[in-house]
Protein backbone atom coordinates (compact mmCIF):
# COMPACT_ATOMS: atom_id res chain seq x y z
CA UNK A 1 0.00 0.00 0.00
CA UNK A 2 1.41 3.29 -1.01
CA UNK A 3 1.27 6.02 1.48
CA UNK A 4 -0.54 8.95 -0.11
CA UNK A 5 -0.78 12.26 1.54
CA UNK A 6 -4.34 13.63 1.54
CA UNK A 7 -4.67 17.38 1.59
CA UNK A 8 -7.82 17.84 3.68
CA UNK A 9 -7.81 21.62 3.10
CA UNK A 10 -8.00 21.12 -0.69
CA UNK A 11 -10.73 18.51 -0.29
CA UNK A 12 -12.79 20.84 1.91
CA UNK A 13 -12.34 23.71 -0.58
CA UNK A 14 -13.46 21.55 -3.53
CA UNK A 15 -16.43 20.25 -1.56
CA UNK A 16 -17.54 23.77 -0.60
CA UNK A 17 -16.95 25.15 -4.11
CA UNK A 18 -18.95 22.40 -5.80
CA UNK A 19 -21.74 22.70 -3.20
CA UNK A 20 -21.88 26.47 -3.77
CA UNK A 21 -21.97 26.04 -7.56
CA UNK A 22 -24.77 23.48 -7.19
CA UNK A 23 -26.79 25.82 -4.96
CA UNK A 24 -26.42 28.67 -7.49
CA UNK A 25 -27.54 26.34 -10.30
CA UNK A 26 -30.61 25.19 -8.32
CA UNK A 27 -31.52 28.82 -7.51
CA UNK A 28 -31.09 29.77 -11.17
CA UNK A 29 -33.43 27.02 -12.28
CA UNK A 30 -35.98 27.50 -9.47
CA UNK A 31 -36.33 31.29 -9.77
CA UNK A 32 -38.18 31.37 -13.13
CA UNK A 33 -40.28 28.39 -12.05
CA UNK A 34 -41.37 30.11 -8.82
CA UNK A 35 -41.84 33.44 -10.63
CA UNK A 36 -44.27 31.75 -13.02
CA UNK A 37 -46.70 31.33 -10.11
CA UNK A 38 -46.83 35.10 -9.46
CA UNK A 39 -49.48 37.15 -11.29
CA UNK A 40 -48.34 38.90 -14.46
CA UNK A 41 -48.36 42.69 -14.77
CA UNK A 42 -51.40 42.36 -17.02
CA UNK A 43 -53.22 40.31 -14.40
CA UNK A 44 -52.30 42.81 -11.69
CA UNK A 45 -53.61 45.67 -13.83
CA UNK A 46 -56.85 43.79 -14.55
CA UNK A 47 -57.67 43.62 -10.85
CA UNK A 48 -56.31 47.03 -9.96
CA UNK A 49 -58.59 49.88 -8.92
CA UNK A 50 -59.82 52.14 -11.72
CA UNK A 51 -60.09 55.90 -11.37
CA UNK A 52 -63.08 57.57 -13.02
CA UNK A 53 -63.45 61.27 -13.76
CA UNK A 54 -67.10 62.20 -13.21
CA UNK A 55 -66.65 65.97 -13.63
CA UNK A 56 -68.38 65.96 -17.04
CA UNK A 57 -71.10 63.47 -16.13
CA UNK A 58 -74.45 65.14 -16.79
CA UNK A 59 -77.76 64.48 -15.03
CA UNK A 60 -79.30 61.26 -16.35
CA UNK A 61 -76.10 60.24 -18.17
CA UNK A 62 -74.38 56.85 -17.88
CA UNK A 63 -70.73 56.14 -18.60
CA UNK A 64 -69.10 52.72 -18.90
CA UNK A 65 -65.70 51.79 -17.50
CA UNK A 66 -63.95 48.43 -17.35
CA UNK A 67 -62.89 46.89 -14.06
CA UNK A 68 -61.65 43.30 -13.74
CA UNK A 69 -62.73 42.62 -17.31
CA UNK A 70 -66.35 43.57 -16.66
CA UNK A 71 -68.36 46.65 -17.60
CA UNK A 72 -69.08 48.95 -14.69
CA UNK A 73 -71.69 51.67 -15.02
CA UNK A 74 -71.55 55.08 -13.44
CA UNK A 75 -74.87 56.93 -13.60
CA UNK A 76 -75.74 60.42 -12.42
CA UNK A 77 -79.39 60.11 -11.42
CA UNK A 78 -81.81 63.00 -11.50
CA UNK A 79 -84.14 63.94 -8.65
CA UNK A 80 -87.04 62.41 -10.62
CA UNK A 81 -85.13 59.13 -11.00
CA UNK A 82 -84.50 59.00 -7.25
CA UNK A 83 -88.11 59.92 -6.43
CA UNK A 84 -89.36 57.04 -8.61
CA UNK A 85 -87.32 54.34 -6.80
CA UNK A 86 -89.74 53.74 -3.86
CA UNK A 87 -92.69 53.56 -6.26
CA UNK A 88 -91.33 50.28 -7.65
CA UNK A 89 -90.79 48.34 -4.39
CA UNK A 90 -93.91 46.19 -4.84
CA UNK A 91 -92.75 45.08 -8.32
CA UNK A 92 -89.25 44.06 -7.28
CA UNK A 93 -87.90 40.69 -6.23
CA UNK A 94 -85.50 42.07 -3.57
CA UNK A 95 -86.43 45.74 -2.94
CA UNK A 96 -84.38 46.02 0.28
CA UNK A 97 -81.35 44.34 -1.36
CA UNK A 98 -81.12 41.71 1.37
CA UNK A 99 -79.68 39.05 -0.99
CA UNK A 100 -77.48 41.40 -3.01
CA UNK A 101 -73.75 41.51 -3.55
CA UNK A 102 -72.93 45.00 -2.32
CA UNK A 103 -70.79 46.80 0.24
CA UNK A 104 -72.46 47.78 3.53
CA UNK A 105 -72.48 51.47 2.58
CA UNK A 106 -74.69 50.66 -0.42
CA UNK A 107 -77.35 48.94 1.67
CA UNK A 108 -79.88 51.77 1.38
CA UNK A 109 -82.80 52.75 -0.85
CA UNK A 110 -80.58 54.15 -3.63
CA UNK A 111 -77.78 51.50 -3.27
CA UNK A 112 -74.93 54.02 -3.34
CA UNK A 113 -72.75 56.30 -1.21
CA UNK A 114 -74.24 59.44 -2.75
CA UNK A 115 -77.86 59.17 -3.91
CA UNK A 116 -77.28 60.82 -7.29
CA UNK A 117 -74.13 58.83 -8.26
CA UNK A 118 -74.78 55.13 -8.77
CA UNK A 119 -72.11 52.54 -9.62
CA UNK A 120 -72.81 48.89 -10.54
CA UNK A 121 -71.33 45.95 -12.42
CA UNK A 122 -73.26 45.97 -15.70
CA UNK A 123 -73.71 42.21 -16.06
CA UNK A 124 -77.13 40.56 -15.84
CA UNK A 125 -77.35 38.15 -12.91
CA UNK A 126 -79.13 35.59 -15.10
CA UNK A 127 -76.62 34.51 -17.75
CA UNK A 128 -74.12 37.37 -17.93
CA UNK A 129 -75.44 39.54 -20.77
CA UNK A 130 -75.08 43.30 -20.46
CA UNK A 131 -78.43 45.05 -19.98
CA UNK A 132 -79.16 48.28 -21.85
CA UNK A 133 -79.75 51.58 -20.10
CA UNK A 134 -83.35 52.64 -20.63
CA UNK A 135 -83.97 55.86 -18.65
CA UNK A 136 -87.06 56.73 -20.71
CA UNK A 137 -90.42 56.57 -18.95
CA UNK A 138 -93.23 54.37 -20.32
CA UNK A 139 -91.70 53.37 -23.67
CA UNK A 140 -94.02 51.34 -25.91
CA UNK A 141 -91.86 48.19 -25.75
CA UNK A 142 -91.54 48.12 -21.93
CA UNK A 143 -95.00 49.25 -20.89
CA UNK A 144 -96.74 52.19 -19.24
CA UNK A 145 -95.48 51.27 -15.75
CA UNK A 146 -91.77 51.47 -16.76
CA UNK A 147 -90.11 54.29 -14.77
CA UNK A 148 -86.63 53.88 -16.22
CA UNK A 149 -83.97 51.30 -15.59
CA UNK A 150 -82.04 48.55 -17.33
CA UNK A 151 -83.41 45.96 -19.72
CA UNK A 152 -81.54 42.77 -20.61
CA UNK A 153 -82.27 41.97 -24.28
CA UNK A 154 -81.01 38.37 -23.94
CA UNK A 155 -83.89 36.99 -21.84
CA UNK A 156 -86.00 39.97 -20.79
CA UNK A 157 -84.77 40.64 -17.26
CA UNK A 158 -85.50 44.13 -15.95
CA UNK A 159 -83.84 46.23 -13.26
CA UNK A 160 -84.80 49.61 -11.84
CA UNK A 161 -82.47 52.62 -11.68
CA UNK A 162 -80.87 51.24 -8.49
CA UNK A 163 -80.15 47.90 -10.19
CA UNK A 164 -82.88 46.06 -8.25
CA UNK A 165 -84.37 43.18 -10.22
CA UNK A 166 -88.07 42.99 -11.05
CA UNK A 167 -90.12 39.99 -9.91
CA UNK A 168 -91.04 37.35 -12.49
CA UNK A 169 -87.96 37.74 -14.72
CA UNK A 170 -85.15 35.20 -15.27
CA UNK A 171 -82.52 37.18 -13.32
CA UNK A 172 -82.46 36.01 -9.69
CA UNK A 173 -80.51 38.85 -8.02
CA UNK A 174 -80.00 42.60 -8.06
CA UNK A 175 -77.02 43.93 -10.01
CA UNK A 176 -73.83 43.76 -7.92
CA UNK A 177 -72.32 46.97 -6.53
CA UNK A 178 -68.50 46.95 -6.64
CA UNK A 179 -66.39 48.44 -3.86
CA UNK A 180 -65.64 52.11 -4.57
CA UNK A 181 -64.82 55.39 -2.92
CA UNK A 182 -64.91 59.05 -3.84
CA UNK A 183 -61.48 60.63 -4.14
CA UNK A 184 -63.01 64.08 -4.60
CA UNK A 185 -66.30 65.59 -5.77
CA UNK A 186 -65.25 64.98 -9.39
CA UNK A 187 -63.53 61.58 -9.27
CA UNK A 188 -63.95 58.15 -7.78
CA UNK A 189 -61.97 54.93 -7.55
CA UNK A 190 -63.67 51.61 -8.34
CA UNK A 191 -62.16 48.56 -6.68
CA UNK A 192 -61.23 50.19 -3.41
CA UNK A 193 -63.46 50.26 -0.32
CA UNK A 194 -64.46 53.40 1.47
CA UNK A 195 -63.04 53.27 4.95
Amino acid sequence: MSDQHVDSGKRRFLLLASSGAGAVAVAGIATPFIASFLPSERAKAAGAPVEVDISKLEMGQKIDVEWRGKPVWVVKRTKEMLDNLPKLDSKLSDPKSDSSDQPDYAHNAWRSLKPEIWIAVGVCTHLGCSPTYRPDIAPADLGADWLGGYYCPCHGSKYDLAGRVYSGVPAPLNLPIPPYKFISDTSLRIGEETK
